[in-house]
């Protein structure tokens, strides 16, 4: 499934730097899209290839994102649902306890 291929990247790792991740992959859409639309190729203004290499990091950005989705998805749906600990209801005794001493 799509869990065994991501298995060899260390998930964990890129979960903890996740804006990092991101803002990498933003700043290398940009640039990309800059370099692919230079001035020797494409005859538009500064700031029209601006707005449009932004539009396309966002859009590599919306599709990493999306992926990472389906990806957690995929991998909750097959771990099974996380079981709930099973509080008991608290009493009125200790409701009232609670009741005088919160600070609130």
């Amino acid at each position: 499934m799509i869990g065994n291929v991501f298995h060899k990247f260390n998930y964990k790792e890129i979960m903890i730097n996740w804006c990092l991740v991101v803002g990498g992959l933003w700043a290398s859409g940009i640039g990309a899209s800059l370099v692919a639309n230079s001035r020797t190729r494409s005859p538009m203004k500064p700031s029209l290839r601006l707005i449009h290499a932004r539009m396309h990091a966002q859009a590599l950005t919306l599709a990493v994102l999306s992926g990472a989705a389906v990806y957690r998805y995929y991998e909750i749906r097959e771990c099974g649902p996380k079981q709930q600990a099973h509080y008991p209801s608290p009493t009125v005794a200790q409701l009232v306890e609670w009741e005088l001493q919160s600070p609130f």
